[in-house]
């Protein structure tokens, strides 16, 4: 773990799992500038590392993340707020488009920026009791970490204006129910259950969850382009050896065992 003055990203590794845990409780983990730049680095990092086929990010103690560090606004000017975005969401475009999936365990409150961080998640693993908000307009600023992007996909369009409009807190069911969470937990257990599930995706052919992702990440699309796609990515693992062994392993009836190749 590096330590930095505003908080840090803690990394681990559980066998073909990366688990990133946000690490500033002070401010319940808040992301800070130094929280950023260190969840930047790691995630360049898990998505570099041939050993890992998936990656947990969760927050550390109660809570999973309360979004933008306010305190780090001062002297913050049209210009160096821009360049300070534009960094920030090379974090967004690793999750999106980078080939390892990405589980968000949340515990306690999601918001702002930390709910648009797990919305920007593969896939949201969250506690019952756990708390989602969108209050970007509360200090005049607007929804970012492509929260305006992933928050229609998951929600539908009106829903996603509701939530960033009214500034409303969401509880884990009601997150549920409206698509930004995917899998509930008893409150302590969502990293538990997001490793479950993350192990459960790391069987599976890494290449084929590259594909997946790098597919969707185009955003919606036609039928047409939906299908030139799927065709150009099913010809690609024709030719792969995990395309092979797979194959092999299904009519021998044994687990398959993929080496993203």
């Amino acid at each position: 773990m590096t330590t930095t003055t505003g908080g840090t990203v803690k990394t681990e590794k559980a066998g073909p799992v990366t688990i990133l845990t946000l690490c500033y409780p002070e401010r319940r983990n808040a992301l800070s500038l130094a929280v950023r730049g260190v969840l930047l680095e790691a995630m360049q990092t898990a998505m570099a590392d041939e050993t890992c086929r998936a990656v947990v990010i969760t927050g550390d103690g109660a809570h999973f993340s309360s979004g933008g560090d306010i305190s780090s606004f001062d002297g913050v000017t049209p210009v160096n707020g821009r360049v300070r975005m534009q960094r920030v969401q090379q974090i967004v475009r690793l999750i999106v488009r980078g080939e390892k999936p990405v589980i968000a365990a949340v515990e306690g409150h999601a918001a702002g920026a930390g709910l648009c961080l797990a919305a920007a998640c593969d896939m949201v693993v969250a506690s019952d009791e756990a708390k989602f908000s969108c209050t970007f307009n509360k200090i005049g600023l607007f929804p970012d970490l492509a929260g305006a992007w992933t928050l229609p996909l998951r929600m539908g369009l009106g829903r996603a204006k509701m939530l960033m409009m009214s500034g409303r807190v969401l509880d884990a069911a009601t997150a549920e129910r409206q698509g930004l969470v995917d899998q509930l937990a008893p409150a302590g257990q969502a990293l538990t259950q997001a490793l479950e599930l993350a192990e459960a995706v790391a069987k599976a052919a890494p290449l084929s969850n590259g594909m997946i992702k790098a597919v969707l990440a185009r955003g919606p699309s036609s039928l047409e382009e939906v299908m030139a796609a799927e065709a150009d990515a099913q010809g690609i693992l024709y030719g792969s050896d995990d395309f092979q062994e797979g194959r092999h392993a299904f009519l021998e009836k044994r687990p398959s065992q993929f080496k993203g190749r």
